[in-house]
């Protein structure tokens, strides 16, 4: 279904863009880029700014989708996150870290699932 590993992971970022609208998110802005990061969606979930890293894979021996974010990722994302609310005079925002882990089962189901705080701005 998915043949390469871009398309696994642009159909991740669309089911993960769906599955968060229809869990009351409003999203803001797709694959937002900054120097050497990038924050696949921005969003809100009500009054609070939302980072989601979106994590797609196919099943395999080496752990769940979420399990595949590196320290070093998280520290880039909130690198990235802080241009993006110092560049939109966001200081001051609440905001948090989410992550939508896809995993694509055997069958080709997407399976989406929304990890709330994943990680803090310690990275």
């Amino acid at each position: 279904m998915y043949a390469k590993s871009r398309d696994i992971g642009s159909a991740g970022e669309d089911i993960a863009a769906r599955y968060l609208e229809s869990n009351g998110f409003e999203i803001l802005e797709r694959n937002f880029r900054w120097r050497a990061g990038e924050i696949d969606i921005v969003a809100r979930d009500g009054a609070v700014l939302v980072f989601v890293e979106v994590k797609t894979r196919r099943p395999g021996p080496f752990g769940s989708a979420a399990e595949q974010i590196t320290a070093r990722k998280r520290r880039r994302i909130v690198r990235t996150a802080l241009a993006y609310m110092a560049g939109r005079g966001m200081a001051g925002v609440e905001c948090r870290f989410d992550v939508v882990a896809v995993d694509l089962l055997p069958s080709g189901t997407p399976l989406a699932h929304l990890i709330k705080g994943a990680f803090d701005c310690g990275g």
